[in-house]
């Protein structure tokens, strides 16, 4: 589930998910807007499926349900917490696995 998570993270922001790797200080502010953008498109998808259609009862009821998966935002606040916290102290986030 984290290695799904991590994997839809770093496509998101363009890198490619090593065991190691660094996401300076310099780039940090883009990557912090990249993420943030794809957590609204993907609460804008989400709205909108789950918008009732109003064409009869039965169909109204059947699409009350909610899109599959957690929601982005949920999964990614504290790797985009990080990311924030890294761009404030000027810092690079640096990892070795």
């Amino acid at each position: 589930m984290l290695s799904d998570l991590s994997e839809r993270i770093f496509t998101i922001l363009g890198k490619p998910l090593a065991q190691r790797g660094i996401l300076t200080a310099t780039e940090l502010p883009n990557l912090i807007l990249l993420l943030e953008g794809a957590i609204i498109q993907d609460q804008q998808r989400r709205q909108s499926q789950s918008q009732p259609q109003l064409e009869s009862l039965e169909a109204s009821s059947a699409s009350r349900t909610a899109p599959k998966g957690d929601p982005l935002g949920r999964r990614a606040f504290p790797f985009l917490e990080l990311m924030k916290q890294a761009a404030t102290a000027a810092e690079p986030i640096v990892w070795d696995i």
